[in-house]
């Protein structure tokens, strides 16, 4: 996984990028579905549990069990654990309370917040192209917020408002993980950490053991289970995706994720897109795009670290 691309093979690489992220929104519709009847910390359980043997057994067919176990930034695994455990906290918290299209849109933000993280962070020059790609993408997401935005202190603390406000948060966490994943590649093999990000998500989400788990019905054990099954696969897709083709031309296949929202939220949950909703998502993708062209203009394939935190995943 941390081996150059084995073949430059753009059709299979976008078969497979667009295949997982297909399913990774029937993972967040199926938590959505369950979080009706589970807790949060419930949900992600199953969501970082179920991947952990699936993980191990895709190592061990690539000879790269050892070596993608090994840890060696242990705490790195443990900050990057800690963070991205939180954003799937608020994501699944967000998706039982705004709808999925919605989610995914708000979702858009983390390249944005990457690249104002990279600055503060890591010290990284960004020019006026980029900085107005972010301002670009920062007004989509008050657009697609502004139905949820109040000054009542209860409405935003309740409902749609607090949902909006966990995806946002969500957000902004999912990219100080790609900063600090950014650092870790340097030392750390990719199984390791996916595999050690699973482990730590499901040690914390047993915390929540005294908050109220409940005894899922057949329905909603199922959906759990195939959401933690979906989850894994997908993760492996995408990190198959990059052997067969650069970040730079996978990137904004991300954003078809939105389409699929907006499909399985119509049929399944009757949630239509809302033209705040289109507008602002269309501003975000926008602003994502420019960061794209302007990160593959500079020469700045970050294929290692997307590998390993991909779109609404965690």
């Amino acid at each position: 996984m941390d081996k150059p691309h084995t073949e430059h093979n753009p059709g299979r690489a976008t078969a497979l990028k667009v295949t997982a992220v297909l399913l990774f929104v029937c993972m967040a519709a199926m938590v959505k579905e369950a979080t009706k009847e589970v807790p949060t910390g419930q949900a992600v359980f199953f969501r970082s549990f179920i991947p952990i043997p699936i993980i191990m057994l895709w190592l061990f067919r690539r000879g790269e069990l050892r070596e993608g176990l090994t840890a060696n930034n242990l705490m790195g695994h443990v900050w990057r654990g800690l963070f991205g455990s939180s954003a799937m906290f608020l994501t699944f918290a967000g998706l039982g309370l705004i709808a999925l299209p919605e989610a995914t849109a708000i979702g858009y933000a983390t390249p944005l917040f990457t690249v104002i993280l990279a600055v503060v962070l890591l010290g990284e020059r960004v020019g006026v192209y980029r900085l107005s790609a972010v301002a670009l993408g920062l007004a989509g997401v008050m657009i697609v917020m502004a139905p949820r935005l109040s000054l009542d202190t209860q409405a935003m603390t309740t409902g749609a408002g607090l949902g909006a406000l966990f995806t946002l948060g969500a957000a902004g966490l999912r990219a100080f993980v790609q900063i600090h994943v950014r650092r870790m590649v340097a030392t750390e093999h990719t199984g390791a950490i996916v595999f050690y990000f699973s482990l730590t998500a499901t040690t914390l989400s047993l915390l929540s053991i005294p908050f109220g788990w409940v005894w899922p019905s057949n329905y909603s054990l199922a959906l759990m289970l195939g959401a933690g099954t979906i989850g894994a696969v997908a993760q492996i897709l995408v990190t198959s995706s990059y052997r067969y083709g650069a970040a730079s031309m996978l990137a904004p296949f991300d954003y078809v994720s939105l389409l699929f929202a907006s499909i399985i939220g119509y049929f399944i949950f009757s949630e239509a897109p809302t033209m705040n909703m289109v507008l602002g998502a269309l501003l975000v993708v926008a602003g994502g795009i420019v960061i794209i062209w302007r990160e593959r203009t500079l020469g700045m394939d970050r294929s290692k670290d997307r590998a390993v935190t991909a779109p609404k995943g965690q």
